[in-house]
Parts: C-alpha cells; structure tokens; sequence
C-alpha cells in the first residue's frame, strides 16, 4: 500500500473542499465536469471493454467504480456483491472508497449512500478525487507536484510561444492556442500552427480536440462551444483534460531530462578541459622563463670596471624588484588554478588531472627552487666583486702615485752614480765627493722601503686578478730591476771614492752635517706630502676616527720638525757665512748633497698647504660615515618593525586556517580582511626598498642596528602573499565543496575538529596515520576482509587500540584512500582533500552508467546513437563535441554512421581512454 503524508494529501484534495461552493457559483461548469470526467473514465474503462453513459447513474451499484479503479491502479479489489439490493450496492461502493482511502486519499464528505443515491455532486467530486490521485498527484517538475508541477510543465513546453501565455487553468486556456502549442511542441506535423489566429477561438479548440482525438488517443473530452461561452472555465475539467497531454507526452519528457544531464555533463568536461589548457600554458611559460633566468644568475664571469660591476647590481635590482615578482604571482595563480581544477574534477566524479611530464606543481616547485638558490649566490658575489674592484682601483692608484714619487727620486741617480769627477778632483772635492756619497747611500737606504712597498702592492694586485696586472708587474720589474743597478753602482762608486781617498783629507764637515740631517728630514717631509696626500678607503665611524687621530698626531709632530727645518738651515746659512768670511770659491754648492734650502723650505711649505688639505678630506669623509650611519639606523628601525610584523601576520593566518569560527564564509570575510590589511602595507615595504637602494648605493655593506636584512624581508612577504593566497583558495574550495556536496555548517565543524585534533604540529596536513586515525574517529570503516570484535588492547600502539575499538585497519582498503587524498604521493593529507574524500563518500554523483542510460534514451533504447539523433536532442556545440569524440559503433546491429555512446560514457570518468 502506497503512503503519503499529510501534506501531500491536503495538497491535492484541496479543491474537494471547496467543491459545494465552485458549483453553487457556476452550475455550467457541472456539465464541463460531467462531459469531462465521462470521457476520461471511458479512456479506461474502454481497456476493460465497458464504458459509461450517465456518470451518476452507472456507478451507482460500484460495479463500474470498482473495475475503473482495478484499470487505472492495475491493482485488484474485492470481489464486488453481485445483488440487485441497496445493501449490495452499499457494500460496493465502499470497497470502491476504501481502496481509495488506502492510497492516502482523504474523503470529504463523500459516502457510499450519496453515491448510490445519484448525487451528482458527490459523484462528480469522487471521481475528481481519484483524478487528482491517479492522474494528476504523480506529475512531478523540478521539484514541484500534483497541480504546480503540472502548470510549470504547460508553461516550459509553451514557453516558445509568444501568443501562448499559461498562468491558470481556466481561462489562459479558452483561445485554445495553449491546446495546440501543447501538441506542436511534441509532434508538429499534426498542427499548421503558423495558420492558427487567436481571435478565432473555436476553430483553435476543435483543432485540438479532433488532433488529440485522432493521433494522440486521447479523448474528447471538453467541448468547444462550452469553454469559449464560459467566462471562466472549469479549472477541473481542463486540468483533467492537460493531464491527459502530459501523459502521452512523457517519453518525450524523459528524453529532455537525459538531454539536460548530458549537457550538463558535457559542460563540466569542457570547462574541466579549457582548465587543463590554461595550466598547461602557464607552467610551459613559467617553466621557459626560468630556464632562461637560471643561466644569466649562473653566470660569474666578473667585470674590469667598478661602474660596469654596478650596472651588473643595478640589473639584478631590476630583475628582484620588476621581473620577479610577477613571476611569483604566476607561480601562486597556477598553483591555485590547480587545486581549482583537482577539485573541480573530484566534484564532478572525474579522474584527477595529471599535467605533462615535466610540468607537475612539484615539477615548477624543483625549478623554482633551484632559481632561488642560483640568485641566492648571485647577489652575494656581485657585493664580493664590488668589494675586490674597489680595493683594486684603491691599490691601483697607491701603486701608481708610489711608483711615480720613486721613479722621480730615481731619476738621473744612474748618470750621476757613474760620472768619474772624482778623477780630476782636488783632495777637498774627494772628501766631499766621498760624503756626498755617503748622504746618498743614507738617501738610498731610506728609499728601499719604498721599493718593498711597491713590490708588494703589485704582488696583492697579482693575487687580487687586476685586470691590468701585466702593466703593473712590467712596471714593478722595471724599478726592481734599477734598484738593483743603482745598488750595484752606488758600490762601484763607493770603492773608486775610497781608493782616492788616501790621497784626499780635506772635507767640508759643515756640509758634511748639513747633507747628514737635510737627507732624513728631506726624506721625512717627502714621506709626509705621501702621507697626506694618500688615499684612504673606510666603511665605518670608527674607521674615520683613527684617521682623524693619526693626522691630529702628525701635525703636533709639526712643531719640532720646524725646528729641525731650521737647524738644518742654520748649518748652511753657517756655512755660506765661513765661505763669505774666509772668501772660500765653493762654486755656490754643497758637495755632500744636492739638498738645497730652498728645496726644503718649498717641500716645507708644501707639507703646511697639504695640513688643511687633509682636515677637510677627513671632515668630509667624517660627514659621509655619520651619513650612512643614520641609513644604516633608518633601515635598521623600519626593518626591526616590519620583520615581526611580517612573522605575526603568517602566525595570524595559520590559527584562521585551523580554527572553527563561524561559518566558511566568515572565515573567508575574515581572510579577505587580512589580506586586504596585507595590501594596505606594500608601501612600507616599498618605502624599506628604497631605503635599501639608498644604502646599496652608499656601499655600506653592514648593519649592526638590524638582523634583518633586505633580502629577509622580500622572503618573508612574497611568503605571506602567497600563504594568504593559499588559505583564501583553500577555503573558496572548502564552500565549493560543502555547496556542491549538499554538506551542513555542523558536518563540515565536525571534519575541521577531528582533522585539527589529529594535526599535532598544526602543520595543516595529516601525515598517513594521523589520517587513519581522524577517520577513525569520524566512525569510517577501513578494512579489506570481515573481522571479529576482539575487545582485547594488546601492546602494539595505535593499530591495536583502533583494532579493540572494534574497526577494521586493512592495509589494502587504506592504500586505496591514500591514493585519492594523496595521488602525488607527497606523504601528507591536507585539509581540503580530506574535506574532498569525506564529501565524495557521503553525497551521490554522476556515474558512467548514469549517463549512458541517458544516451540509450535518446538513442530510443538502441545500443548505438546517430548524428541526427544528438544534433536534434543536444545543444549545437556540445552534440558538436560528442560526434568529434564518439567512436564508430561495430555491434552486430550497426548501421551507416552510428556511433558509440557507451564507449564515450565511460571515458568521461576516466574508465577508458576518450
């Protein structure tokens, strides 16, 4: 016996009620009714070789009753009394309402005796009952029943009709045209409709009528005449009549409905596909893009230049701040159009997307990876590199302004040590020439400092690979080389001069003192004017302060050393004055050196212009450390600020992940919230980049004011950027989920509870056996075989406490789920692929089989479809789609061109190949 609620059965009975009152109103629509319900029971009653005349009349013994219900219920009733007596006929007509109360119909005000007596209204309102049960209440339209379903049928087949308006059952119907739209829409070559006119409502009806009549075996069951001389027609009547339509046209319904799943299938594989598409694409350039980029970091071949060394920076500045990140971008976008996609696929029951070889998330992931750790390399050398040019453009310049003081001192020193003077001498001239050169022996002595100096920054600028080493070292050589002649021939000369000078007494010893102290002090003031005239490289406060005290330490030497300068000018001021008073013809020269007065006093003065010189370098450079100092404590502030910012935000939005606050949609408003607040900061960021070039560009190369640095705070954003990118997706797909899934607020509470309990680190992914385990305690039965309850906990950790619990832990079954939450095999289970499991097991999709019974009721129950078949019954581009993809058909009852919907059904879900 067939149940129905209370709900039901007031939906359908409802007009019962009102049955007293609609005849009271209109006593025309009694004979719509009359003619109607006669020509409907005789549609039956006809399949049992009988019909009736007078509808009060011939049911009044029960005997036609009971056999219309056994026709249309295709039940049998109780053997009906067969006596001519009230009694008898009593009995019958109440097996025949009995029966129609079993079917959850509920009788208002209808008994047997009113039947029997021939009460019209009672009759008439019985037979609309078992209308409205049998032939009405089973009609169901998206969702919706009995009297709605049926008018939102008329509406959606008429719907193309512009003429045709459906909103009632009484008089959207008296032009008749809703008759024949009913009838064109399933067969059109029954009705002209073109030649049909809405003012001509008769010709309309009876066009119907006789159509339905004719070819559709449906009886006549209004008339023409009646409905158009009615204002408002019985709604009974016609909805009896509009019934009989939806029944004959029901296998066309059915055919709609497959064609509606099939295009909603085939929809979500094009989508699915252009998806597949677009990743494919992304990676490929993504992929390129870093295969171009690794070589040029990869490169390390330096540069000569200091200024082409800082055009290699400045590239790399460009390509950290304007070609990467966009790159980034792209590399989060692919990984979320990916996750978009695999969930996509899972919702719609189809295989997971495998990309091409090469191109798999963990594919760009490697390669992104080892870019990172080529650039991480890069920067640090070019810094190395500006560092070395710099030391050698410093030592360079050392070598050079060393090289040319001494080769100035060299200069004329071999001519002079082998002139023979010495020949044609007087005894005083020796003597003197011996002294002069004993001074320059003293002289040469003090230079082979210099010597060791130069040859030593040439060998440091060897090491160093100057690239202009072969100049330097041939320059080197070249004064080594003359300062081992001048050393051979200031020997020789020596020894001429000793030879004569048993022959020779005389010496000058003023001139003698005079060349003694104006050599060491010449040499002094000379290494002085070097020594201010140096140049100096220095990164720090501290540096620039142990310069300043070193001058301050020069010049309080100053003072004595004037008075050296005027000893030693007071001996040859002595001197001139013995030559004066003893009128001695010295030829104006001291023959112990070739130091004159005037020398000394313009290298004195000299040293005095160079003083001043020096302070205002040394303040300028004391300016430009203080400078970089307050860069290094801007940089240092900012970024000491927005370092643990940075850490907070991550921190914030991995609790958001993991905590059950409301809603998904909440947690998404919230997520939005936090990555528009992220946004908001870029500035700041972009205001520490700036401050970063300004330091870069000052070449200050620490900060001891920061453990940040630039490169920290770039890591750490674009991570922040993409972690927020990844939650708001993980979200997004957890709606999409629960949506598409039909999962409640409370189930989807209940998985984010377990998979948080499991998640003992608060990774957000579930290692193998914390997944076993959360699904556990959600009650999943994991097993391959039948097992017993033990109730026993025996020693061998989680498995045996799960096992005593009564489930079953089979490593097959377990296996078998990991391969879905897992198919890249990364050894871990994130939460949207856990919520992507437990929805796929607890909601119903659409299956292979599904579909392709779909198919066979288009193809009309044949095991092959035709292109003519999908090109009527789907929409243009997606019966397009199936005729590319359909392999011919080869069964036994193949005809030309006929193609095999199985074979296609089945690759959709990935159970052959398309």
């Amino acid at each position: 016996m067939d149940h129905y609620d209370s709900q039901q059965t007031n939906d359908y009975m409802q007009p019962e009620e009102d049955w007293d009152r609609d005849l009271l109103l209109d006593p025309a629509w009694e004979k719509q009714q009359r003619k109607t319900f006669t020509a409907w029971c005789n549609s039956h009653l006809r399949k049992a070789g009988t019909q009736i005349e007078n509808i009060e009349e011939d049911f009044r013994d029960g005997l036609k009753l009971m056999l219309l219900l056994e026709v249309i219920s295709g039940e049998r009733l109780a053997k009906p009394e067969r006596g001519k007596m009230r009694v008898h006929k009593i009995s019958n007509v109440n097996k025949a309402l009995d029966f129609i109360a079993s079917k959850g119909v509920k009788l208002v005000s209808i008994g047997a005796e009113e039947i029997v007596d021939g009460n019209v209204k009672m009759t008439l309102g019985m037979i609309w009952t078992i209308i409205l049960r049998f032939a009405i209440q089973d009609i169901s339209v998206e969702e919706t029943s009995a009297k709605e379903g049926l008018l939102l049928w008329c509406q959606r087949k008429t719907a193309p009709y512009k003429n045709v308006n459906i909103q009632n059952f009484h008089i959207s119907w008296k032009d008749g045209l809703g008759f024949c739209a009913l009838i064109h829409r399933h067969r059109p070559e029954l009705i002209d409709y073109g030649k049909l006119r809405k003012d001509d409502p008769l010709t309309n009806l009876n066009t119907a009528f006789d159509v339905a009549e004719k070819y559709l075996d449906i009886p006549k069951m209004l008339d023409a005449e009646d409905i158009v001389g009615t204002a408002r027609p019985d709604e009974k009547a016609i909805m009896t009549y509009v019934s009989s339509f939806y029944h004959a046209f029901s296998g066309a319904q059915k055919a709609e409905t497959a064609a509606n799943r099939i295009c909603k299938v085939l929809a979500v594989n094009q989508e699915n596909e252009q998806l597949m598409e677009d990743y494919e694409k992304l990676a490929s350039d993504l992929l390129e893009w870093i295969r171009r980029t690794i070589p040029w970091l990869e490169n390390r071949v330096p540069e000569n230049t200091m200024h082409a060394m800082q055009q290699k920076l400045e590239d790399f500045r460009d390509y950290r701040r304007l070609h990467k990140p966009p790159k980034v971008q792209e590399k989060c976008q692919l990984e979320i159009n990916f996750n978009t996609l695999q969930t996509k696929l899972r919702l719609s029951n189809r295989p997971a997307f495998m990309p091409s070889e090469g191109r798999m998330v963990s594919d760009i992931n490697n390669a992104w990876g080892c870019l990172e750790q080529v650039e991480k390399g890069y920067e640090e050398w070019l810094l190395n590199e500006i560092r070395r040019l710099e030391r050698l453009d410093h030592l360079a310049e050392k070598f050079r302004q060393k090289a040319s003081i001494h080769e100035a001192w060299t200069d004329g020193k071999e001519s002079m040590l082998r002139q023979k003077d010495y020949e044609t001498a007087t005894l005083s001239e020796i003597k003197a020439l011996l002294k002069k050169h004993e001074a320059f022996e003293s002289d040469l002595a003090a230079h082979q400092d210099r010597v060791e100096q130069i040859a030593a920054i040439a060998q440091e600028l060897n090491e160093l690979d100057y690239y202009d080493s072969p100049s330097v070292n041939a320059r080197c050589q070249k004064i080594c080389d003359q300062w081992d002649n001048l050393g051979a021939l200031t020997q020789k000369r020596r020894e001429a001069l000793e030879r004569t000078e048993k022959l020779l007494e005389t010496i000058d010893q003023l001139y003698l003192e005079y060349a003694k102290r104006a050599a060491p002090f010449n040499n002094w003031m000379e290494g002085a004017m070097e020594d201010l005239q140096d140049t100096f490289i220095v990164h720090t406060i501290e540096e620039i302060q142990g310069l300043t005290t070193a001058h301050e330490q020069f010049k309080a030497t100053l003072p004595d050393a004037d008075k050296e300068r005027l000893a030693i000018l007071g001996i040859h001021n002595e001197v001139s004055k013995i030559v004066q008073t003893y009128h001695v013809n010295m030829a104006g020269t001291n023959p112990y050196t070739t130091i004159t007065p005037q020398e000394i006093n313009g290298k004195w003065d000299h040293v005095r212009q160079l003083v001043p010189r020096r302070d205002q370098a040394l303040t300028e450079e004391h300016a430009r450390q203080q400078h970089n100092e307050r860069l290094r404590k801007q940089f240092g502030a900012q970024a000491n600020v927005i370092g643990p910012w940075i850490q907070t935000k991550m921190e914030e939005i991995g609790r958001i992940s993991i905590e059950m606050h409301g809603t998904l949609e909440d947690q998404l408003s919230h997520l939005r919230q936090y990555e528009k607040s992220i946004v908001n900061y870029k500035p700041k960021i972009d205001q520490l980049e700036g401050d970063h070039q300004l330091i870069q560009e000052a070449l200050i190369f620490d900060n001891k004011h920061t453990n940040y640095t630039m490169e920290h705070i770039r890591v750490g954003w674009e991570q922040l950027l993409t972690t927020i990118a990844r939650t708001i997706n993980e979200v997004e797909n957890q709606i999409l989920t629960r949506d598409a899934k039909g999962i409640s607020q409370e189930q989807m509470n209940e998985f984010r509870a377990s998979f948080n309990h499991f998640d003992r680190d608060h990774s957000g992914t579930l290692g193998p056996e914390e997944f076993k385990a959360c699904l556990i305690s959600l009650g999943y039965d994991i097993g391959n075989d039948p097992q017993k309850k033990t109730g026993m906990m025996d020693t061998d950790d989680f498995r045996a406490c799960l096992i005593s619990m009564g489930y079953n832990m089979g490593e097959a079954e377990f296996a078998r789920i990991m391969s879905i939450v897992d198919p890249n095999r990364l050894g871990v289970v994130t939460f949207q692929a856990f919520i992507d499991f437990m929805s796929r097991e607890t909601a119903d999709t659409d299956t292979a089989d599904q579909v392709m019974a779909s198919f066979k009721i288009l193809a009309g129950d044949k095991n092959y479809i035709t292109v003519e078949e999908l090109r009527r019954e789907l929409p243009p581009d997606q019966a397009e789609y199936c005729i590319a993809r359909m392999a011919p058909y080869t069964g036994p009852d193949s005809v030309p061109g006929a193609l095999d919907y199985m074979s296609f059904s089945t690759a959709l879900y990935g159970e052959s190949d398309l």
